[in-house]
């Protein structure tokens, strides 16, 4: 579920909000001051497993922050909870993309985009635009 924050919310407030937040839920914030009175929430209240984001005017996250408790060092194999929040961005961008009309497909090593609405394949080459993965991506 989400919830977005009005511009003229209280400390106690978003604390209300936050409380009864699930670990799957997001909390929006349309404003800078907004989006840092959250995290001063989460961090005075001690609240983990939250995820509080701020978004344009567009509903693009431009920040997000996931309260988590500290783990143990010894998890080196499982991804660290920094890489899980952009692991969580990235699919958030994904979601976009299909809302948008955007598809993706990966040809040999790269991350290729055309729009959804060509029907072949094959014809999507010539509308394809390479996607600039900064060497994360690597296709099967």
């Amino acid at each position: 579920m989400e919830y977005d924050l009005a511009d003229k919310v209280s400390y106690q407030e978003i604390k209300a909000i936050l409380l009864k937040c699930q670990q799957q839920d997001v909390v929006n914030c349309y404003s800078l001051e907004i989006f840092n009175e959250a995290k001063t929430v989460l961090i005075n209240e001690k609240l983990t497993e939250k995820t509080v984001q701020l978004l344009d005017e567009d509903d693009y996250v431009l920040q997000q922050v996931t309260s988590k408790k500290r783990v143990d060092a010894d998890r080196e194999v499982e991804f660290s909870d920094r890489q899980l929040a952009v692991i969580k961005a990235m699919e958030k961008v994904l979601e976009h993309c299909h809302r948008e009309g955007i598809k993706l497909i990966g040809y040999s090593d790269e991350l290729v985009a055309y729009p959804a609405n060509c029907e072949n394949v094959e014809q999507a080459s010539q509308y394809c635009m390479e996607i600039n993965t900064s060497h994360t991506y690597k296709g099967a």
